[in-house]
């Protein structure tokens, strides 16, 4: 008899504290943690806000002219077409800053990576460029099933890059670089348009000569990947350009080759 009762007091006391500790548990704000899975409406306004998408490819032939004088400039030898600058999600109120990215996430992906998202910029290693991204957009778009995970974000990028072949379609269009021939913003879209969709944006940056050259391409996607989701810019401002800004549809257009000596000045 004794001995059932030290039995019974002894389960009672691992039991007790354990539900002690499950009901404190089941009464802290778990908004901020990913891996306390709330469905409520409010956590979804937080940090699942956006609606669209934003995949972005840079050409290296003119990228280099759109950094800062400061940043030094590298095109590796094997990068000869356009790369993957990223995947941002629009209009984005918050989103957790507190997932990290370490390289071993990306192991199964490195290779890939490495030729599809390169960093241009000789202080930024490769990693370091792909953890930005994520800390600024991936883990933004994270409370989306197919993207909630680094290995799924960056994996879904790559597989972006392969069904966006641009290269591919320029080519077939007969638009080359060249640092004679420009063109004219109609001519880009209607080849890029049966690819990407209407509501893409292409982005051009100024060189020292006053050119418009063209360094990058926004495709937006609604949350489900298709293609479309268009958010119109408001009315231009008056005054220059910005230093980054969608194209003039007036003025002619330059898609220069990529200089993997003279990154900043492919055209002299």
């Amino acid at each position: 008899m004794l001995g059932s009762q030290l039995c019974l007091m002894v389960l009672l006391g691992a039991v007790v504290p354990a539900l002690q500790q499950r009901d404190q548990w089941s009464s802290l704000d778990h908004s901020n943690d990913y891996n306390y899975v709330r469905h409520d409406e409010e956590v979804q306004k937080t940090f699942c806000s956006w609606d669209c998408l934003k995949f972005t490819l840079q050409w290296p032939g003119a990228f280099c002219t759109y950094l800062n004088e400061t940043a030094k400039c590298v095109i590796p030898p094997e990068i000869n077409t356009w790369t993957i600058h990223g995947l941002w999600p629009q209009k984005v109120y918050d989103c957790c800053s507190c997932w990290h990215l370490f390289p071993s996430d990306l192991e199964d992906l490195d290779e890939e990576l490495s030729q599809e998202w390169p960093s241009f910029v000789k202080s930024k290693s490769y990693f370091q460029f792909w953890k930005l991204e994520w800390h600024k957009h991936g883990a933004c778009a994270a409370c989306v099933e197919g993207l909630n995970s680094p290995i799924k974000y960056f994996s879904l990028c790559l597989k972006l890059r392969q069904q966006f072949d641009i290269t591919r379609a320029l080519s077939e269009g007969s638009v080359v670089p060249s640092c004679d021939r420009p063109y004219k913003l109609a001519e880009l879209e209607e080849v890029l348009t049966p690819l990407i969709g209407e509501h893409h944006e292409i982005q051009c940056i100024q060189d020292n000569q006053d050119r418009e050259l063209w360094f990058q391409v926004k495709i937006p996607l609604s949350r489900n990947l298709t293609l479309g989701c268009p958010q119109r810019n408001s009315t231009a401002e008056r005054g220059p350009p910005p230093r980054g800004h969608p194209c003039p549809s007036q003025t002619p257009i330059y898609l220069v080759p990529i200089d993997h000596e003279n990154p900043r000045e492919p055209c002299g």
